[in-house]
């Protein structure tokens, strides 16, 4: 055990038991900031499930937008 957390440990004795509630909160918000809550492991989601497959209209977009253009309907 590290000088520092032994030190943590210590200090976390000596703090009356009423008072801990604060203490745990404080180190929960402490744990949320740094990014390490310990939550269960999110899950993967492939994201290729929501990507659509090409259509010809979607190929040939460009050409469509101009022929709207051309035709003033844009």
């Amino acid at each position: 055990m590290t000088a520092i957390r032994q030190e943590a440990m210590q200090m976390l004795e000596k703090v009356p038991e009423d008072k801990l509630g604060f203490v745990i909160q404080i180190m929960q918000g402490v744990n949320g900031l740094l990014g390490t809550v310990d939550t269960e492991e999110k899950k993967v989601v492939d994201l290729k499930q929501f990507v659509m497959e090409p259509t010809e209209r979607g190929e040939n977009a460009d050409q469509y937008v101009r022929e709207l253009r051309d035709n003033d309907r844009f």
